[in-house]
């Protein structure tokens, strides 16, 4: 692609009169590993007086920015990852001079005109080291505020934890005992660890410790980056509340069940509801002119922030609201840019601060399979080896290497779907209100579940969906798309039905054979101490009123996030090469089991997958550590 240059001589086609396209130097330098928009940046930067050199160099940026890095690494080996050739001394003093770049350590005024910033051996687009720097800035602030007098005792740990004060509930005791009064408090574990049910208790303390210092209860917003993730937060503080507290007995004990009526009534939504998002306009209507009113914030899955959402969140924050994020660190990094999560883990662990818990203990997966889980998060293949040879039934293989496997391994996959489904009824007739039955065929449908890395192509979720559908179907010859026992992926919010990305139905037949599409809802919200155990329900809707989505038997991993199923088979691609594979997706993945883990890829592609963490580049965990004066 070139840029217009003058009008004389010919046009394109041959003919007099046309324009004359000249070519920029830079197009025959651009690497092969840039995208057009990578090649669009660095053409940029040429015809606005950049030079060559510096060209290249926001070129190279521009694709690690596409890859979720904040900034791109100028020194060792990190910067020559995605291909980018190492500069010396003389390079690095030129590109800290150009006129489009703003050097941060050569004291140069930060001119609003400047594209690219170069901070601590970092070379960022502008609007990355902007947000880098203003949650840096805002996470410091709140970790600075001093706690007032208000903790919790041991006494009401205890009434928190029913008495319990074993290892296994060692960490979430301690993470009560921190909350209060903190302006920041990071709760992270992987799956089965109790995150939900600790930050039950931490708000029931938070509640409490207002009323005690003769406060009214604090306004709590819950939120998560996607819809289906609010709604299941909110689901499982429901859940986790039946028989907290006990009886109300006492006037102690009714102190706390009224907290818990409180915590309960809290509204959750996404993220970008709870900021006000203005859509395609851009922006927000809550920020540092219009903060929220809320004083205590949750947010789940906060692995799934990128760096402007967060920051955008931070601005919107009251300086004495708190916020607590609550996420596994160590699995899949938001799809944009930044980790946030994991930079600010890994800074908060350095010190050992009182403002992070990490939960270690697995409640519900198997032993076995939390030893798996932990041997990839080190990167260790003979620890993983090991783990898996000892969990015998519990981690089951197969080496998938061409699309005739992977068909004969999705249709014997699809024929134990099959089953599943007929044992809970889903083949069958429902009767309209037998709303236990409809949650029985639910549950079957959720005790297996097969992910995958990619979701396009021939190994993605949507192939394998495919294949897995001619078996549950059972009519080869059938040629319409609704029929009992169909799983289907909700692929967008939709908040006039109350679906959200991400939620699974099930299409069922009524006694006169109409079909419908289930799904469980959200629990109502408890008006009064009787009811805040909630009632699991269902809703239907006919499957052409559905929002838009897709099958549902085979999910990627990145849907997948935050759920857990008994039986769950992993697929990833074969080639070893695919840059999809890393550490975090596998972990990810495999961590989803709680009993059942099937595994579906070469030698390769495993050994690659265990061998290759996943390292986004940006300055926020160094800016947390070290802080400018």
């Amino acid at each position: 692609m070139s840029v217009r240059g003058d009008t004389a001589g010919t046009d394109m086609d041959g003919r007099p009169g046309g324009y004359h396209f000249r070519p920029l130097p830079v197009d025959a330098a651009a690497p092969e590993a840039w995208r057009a928009l990578d090649r669009a940046v660095a053409r940029w930067v040429v015809i606005h007086g950049g030079s060559p050199l510096l060209a290249l160099v926001a070129g190279w940026a521009s694709l690690a920015d596409g890859h979720g890095d904040s900034a791109l690494p100028l020194g060792g080996g990190d910067s020559m990852r995605y291909g980018m050739p190492a500069l010396d001394a003389g390079a690095m003093a030129v590109l800290q001079h150009e006129a489009l770049v703003w050097s941060v350590a050569e004291g140069q005024p930060p001119a609003a005109a400047t594209p690219f910033v170069i901070d601590r051996g970092h070379f960022y687009l502008r609007r990355n080291f902007l947000h880098e720097q203003a949650v840096a800035a805002a996470l410091l602030a709140r970790l600075g505020t001093a706690a007032p007098a208000g903790h919790a005792t041991e006494d009401d740990l205890d009434v928190l934890f029913a008495g319990a004060r074993g290892a296994d509930v060692q960490a979430q005791r301690d993470a009560v005992a921190a909350v209060c009064g903190r302006r920041l408090f990071v709760l992270t574990g992987g799956p089965g660890t109790g995150k939900t049910s600790t930050v039950l208790r931490m708000l029931l303390m938070l509640v409490q410790d207002a009323h005690r210092q003769g406060q009214p209860p604090p306004s709590i917003s819950l939120a998560a980056p996607t819809g289906k993730a609010a709604q299941r937060l909110s689901a499982a503080l429901r859940q986790g509340a039946a028989g907290l507290c006990g009886d109300a007995d006492d006037g102690a004990s009714a102190a706390w069940w009224d907290a818990l009526g409180h915590v309960l009534r809290a509204d959750a939504g996404t993220v970008h509801r709870l900021l006000g998002s203005r859509g395609r306009s851009g922006g927000f209507r809550h920020h540092a002119g219009y903060p929220l009113p809320a004083d205590i914030v949750v947010v789940d899955e906060a692995s799934m922030l990128d760096l402007a959402l967060l920051r955008a969140l931070l601005d919107a924050l009251r300086a004495d609201a708190t916020l607590i994020l609550v996420g596994d660190a160590d699995q899949l990094t938001s799809v944009d840019t930044g980790s946030v999560l994991l930079d600010l883990v890994r800074a908060l662990e350095v010190d050992g601060a009182p403002e992070l818990v990490r939960l270690r203990h697995s409640f519900r997966a198997q032993p076995a399979l939390v030893a798996i889980n932990r041997a990839i998060l080190a990167g260790d293949a003979a620890a993983f080896s090991g783990a898996w040879q000892a969990a015998d039934a519990a981690a089951q293989r197969q080496v998938v290497a061409d699309t005739q496997e992977l068909r004969r391994a999705l249709l014997l996959w699809g024929r134990q779907v099959r089953q599943a489904l007929s044992a809970c009824g889903a083949l069958n007739s429902i009767a309209l209100g037998r709303d236990d039955l409809v949650l029985a065929a639910l549950d079957g449908l959720r005790q297996q579940q097969l992910l995958c890395a990619l979701r396009e192509g021939p190994f993605g979720a949507l192939a394998a969906n495919a294949v897995i559908e001619e078996t549950v179907h059972g009519d080869p010859d059938g040629d319409a798309p609704w029929y009992p026992g169909r799983a289907v992926l909700i692929t967008r919010n939709d908040a006039a039905s109350g679906l959200w990305n991400g939620d699974v139905g099930l299409c069922l037949a009524d006694a006169d054979g109409t079909l419908r599409v289930w799904f469980e809802a959200a629990a109502a919200e408890a008006e009064d101490a009787a009811a805040v155990g909630g009632q699991r329900r269902v809703r239907a809707l006919a499957p052409g009123s559905l929002p838009i989505h897709e099958g549902g038997f085979a999910l990627t991993i990145h849907k997948s996030q935050g759920s857990e199923y008994e039986h769950m088979a992993l697929l990833l691609p074969p080639d070893a090469d695919n840059r999809i594979l890393s550490r975090q997706l596998l972990y990810t993945g495999a961590s989803r089991a709680r009993r059942v883990l099937e595994l579906w890829a070469t030698d390769a592609a495993l050994e690659t997958a265990i061998a290759t963490p996943v390292r986004r580049a940006g300055g926020l965990r160094q800016r947390l550590l070290d802080p400018p004066p």
